[in-house]
């Protein structure tokens, strides 16, 4: 017989959760909401790690396995490209499968990269080899949208700030520790296969973790027609957009960082691996903040002034690689991933505010609107996730594209400045620009849904 505090499962299966009854959550729903936010983010963190192993695997790829910066920039846009993808169907699985059973699932799937990353990983293996095994790496980008799409389900409304910044941050944080890792091991003159013999025993472990405490809710429905209405919504296609800006940054720069410090200023392995973590770490440990100052301030008001930041340090890295300047350089790249964190955190919260805000312009209120704003958010999360992790794949191959033609990253940080330039663009016209007056009673009452958006 199952104890008081939790609730009667059959073969992992929830029946009844209703979290919003506060009885219900005091009593139950919390302990076994929080059991299972541990364990996702257990596997959602190395799932991170693992998508972003390229990233540190090519510090350790020298001349002798004869492949070049764009090579080695086009390796790492393949694990982007397909985690990004990913993410689709990932969002979807939980509610067909169950929140534990798809963790189950994915977790192990994790094991095949990194063991065919083991397998392969010397010099003489061909370049198609190594591709396809940074494809295979991509399994762990979806890992992030499986994991919020479960973790939402879990939760009430009142927490869910708090939780699903949890589950990201302790997710994003998994690219940061991998570098840390892999510092240690080149440190201590280790190969990659010391690296990967530290990780797959932990994907042991987070599966296992993940079949043992975690659950699946048998409330959670498969609804595919709020998929479709979310791809039907502008304003869908417009935050992945902005997305695209801030996200985008943060994983194409984590794949990125160490290769630029090595091509272009001459790094070695250990001195790129010594630095190229802090970005990732600050970037993902200030996305609580992001989201804290959007409550406050608004989110289209904090990821505008963002872009702004963003244009800057973008500003300051072109200028410190045109004078080849090391530390100005690693301290404003340093500052754009604070500053993408921070925005990941602001464009997330705006994303349940713009439906809610939509709601009320149907003349929907109290838990009718409540309802449909947590329908379509929900629904266009994981299409959003998506496409700004596609921003990733943009980054590497800007970079793969400026050294093959100029030897230098330049030319790819002027494009980036161009796009947050647009980003600030977009986000003023569609969330923070006032309409014109109007003079017809209906037209105003047509203009506050938009005026309504700055507080997002």
């Amino acid at each position: 017989m199952p104890g008081p505090k939790e609730q009667p499962r059959s073969r992992n299966w929830i029946e009844r959760w209703d979290p919003e009854d506060e009885v219900f959550w005091e009593e139950t729903g919390a302990r076994t909401a929080r059991r299972n936010l541990a364990f996702s983010v257990l596997s959602e963190h190395i799932g991170f790690s693992i998508w972003t192993l390229w990233s540190v695997m090519v510090l350790f790829m020298g001349p002798e396995y004869g492949i070049d910066p764009a090579g080695k920039f086009f390796l790492v846009s393949m694990a982007t490209l397909v985690g990004a993808f990913a993410r689709v169907p990932y969002t979807f699985a939980v509610a067909v499968f169950g929140g534990r059973n798809w963790t189950i699932v994915s977790a192990s799937m994790l094991l095949v990269p990194s063991i065919a990353a083991f397998a392969v990983m010397e010099p003489g293996t061909s370049y198609t080899t190594f591709m396809w095994c940074a494809a295979l790496t991509g399994v762990g980008g979806g890992n992030f949208a499986s994991s919020m799409t479960n973790i939402n389900s879990f939760f009430p409304l009142r927490k869910k700030g708090w939780a699903l910044g949890l589950n990201a941050g302790g997710g994003n944080i998994g690219v940061p520790v991998i570098q840390l890792v892999a510092l240690a091991v080149i440190g201590a003159s280790g190969g990659p296969r010391v690296l990967l013999g530290i990780y797959i025993p932990l994907i042991v472990v987070a599966t296992v973790c993940s079949a043992l405490f975690m659950d699946n809710l048998a409330t959670v429905k498969n609804d595919t027609g709020a998929a479709k209405d979310a791809v039907r919504d502008a304003h869908t296609w417009i935050m992945s957009f902005l997305y695209i800006g801030t996200f985008g940054s943060f994983i194409g720069y984590s794949f990125a960082f160490g290769l630029v410090l090595q091509t272009q200023f001459g790094r070695t392995p250990l001195q790129a691996a010594g630095v190229t973590f802090i970005g990732p770490l600050l970037g993902s440990l200030i996305r609580p903040v992001g989201g804290k100052l959007a409550d406050k301030y608004g989110g289209a008001r904090i990821t505008l002034w963002n872009f702004v930041g963003m244009a800057l340090a973008t500003a300051v890295v072109i200028l410190a690689s045109v004078e080849k300047s090391l530390t100005l350089f690693t301290v404003a790249f340093i500052a754009l991933f604070v500053l993408s964190g921070l925005g990941n955190g602001s464009t997330y919260k705006m994303i349940p505010g713009i439906f809610q805000t939509k709601a009320q312009a149907k003349g929907l209120t109290g838990e009718a609107a409540a309802a449909y704003g947590r329908r379509l958010s929900g629904a266009s999360m994981g299409l959003i996730g998506a496409v700004g992790a596609l921003g990733g794949l943009g980054i590497n191959l800007a970079f793969r594209q400026s050294f093959q033609t100029a030897g230098t990253g330049t030319g790819a940080f002027v494009a980036f400045l161009a796009f947050y330039a647009v980003c600030f663009a977009v986000t003023w016209a569609v969330y923070l620009r006032r309409p014109a007056p109007r003079t017809v009673a209906s037209s105003t009452a047509e203009a506050k849904p938009q005026l309504s958006y700055a507080e997002v």
